[in-house]
């Protein structure tokens, strides 16, 4: 009879939840029909005619340089000197994040016999570095120091320093501490420690979370040139209002190459890291 009431409740208990599950399902579909039809009588063109004519833009796009013909990679080979700019923030951005990244994780990693007072601080550093946009700190340094390329660097670098900053933490986590007690048992200081027991097991990690975040980047960096960073982005944001369709594609085409190959070489290298194929081979004597 026990196990009987024990089904029963169970059975009982199961048909709550879907009940529960069902009614949470509705009232999700209910907000959205009524938030799509009091946003569809506030849009004047109406979604689903502008769904209908979505790809007509790209299409154009298209059109124009295909129009073009072979005069089309002379306009690609004009817009390298804005790719070029577009991957020096990138680059410049992520090196000084970067390194600034690494010192913030070692002062936030309780494992590493920090000073306790540093390490809250540190992350609540971190924190406060990942919650800004780099289009909102990109704006106001502009505001600052005028429409160039360091707003752009500096925003990018302030964000790279917060993100990577929490996953290179992460990882400092997660080392074998046996090193590291190794070396401060024979009176080994604590940069040495870090340099000797803990960066040969961190810095494989290091470079994967580094290059990827290089990737995001190059992405970021592109999208600020719209606020006036320049690079790629002012480039696009000028075609684009000037309906320089052959322009826009080559510079979206760029753009594509230029993240395709990124993404590509980072990959080798991070599988290199993982294998160990990259490690240095002994020259035989």
């Amino acid at each position: 009879m026990v196990a009987v009431s024990q089904h029963e409740s169970i059975v009982q208990l199961e048909q709550r939840r879907r009940a529960y599950s069902l009614l949470t399902i509705l009232v999700v579909v209910l907000i959205l029909v009524t938030g799509y039809t009091q946003a569809e009588s506030m849009n004047s063109g109406g979604f689903l005619t502008g769904l209908r004519q979505f790809f007509d833009y790209p299409g154009d796009i298209l059109e124009e340089a295909w129009a073009e013909g072979w005069a089309f990679w002379g306009i690609v080979w004009g817009f390298l000197p804005a790719l070029v700019e577009t991957l020096n923030i990138a680059a410049t951005a992520t090196i000084l994040g970067g390194v600034l990244a690494m010192v913030f994780a070692f002062l936030s990693t309780r494992s590493l016999d920090v000073w306790p007072p540093l390490i809250p601080v540190s992350r609540r550093l971190m924190d406060v570095m990942r919650a800004f946009p780099e289009l909102i700190l990109a704006l106001f340094l502009i505001f600052v120091l005028g429409a160039s390329s360091v707003p752009a660097m500096i925003a990018v670098a302030f964000h790279t320093i917060g993100a990577l900053g929490k996953l290179f933490s992460e990882v400092n986590e997660n080392i074998d501490r046996r090193p590291v007690e190794g070396l401060q048992a024979v009176g080994a200081s604590w940069l040495q420690r870090l340099r000797f027991g803990v960066l040969p097991q961190v810095l494989p990690n290091y470079t994967s979370y580094f290059l990827m975040r290089f990737e995001i980047n190059v992405r970021a960096s592109a999208i600020l040139g719209f606020v006036g960073a320049g690079g790629l982005g002012a480039e696009l944001r000028r075609t684009i209002g000037w309906g320089s369709g052959e322009e826009t594609a080559a510079l979206l085409l760029l753009l594509f190459a230029s993240i395709m190959v990124i993404d590509q070489v980072s990959g080798m290298v991070r599988r290199g890291l993982v294998t160990g194929t990259l490690r240095a081979k002994r020259v035989p004597a």
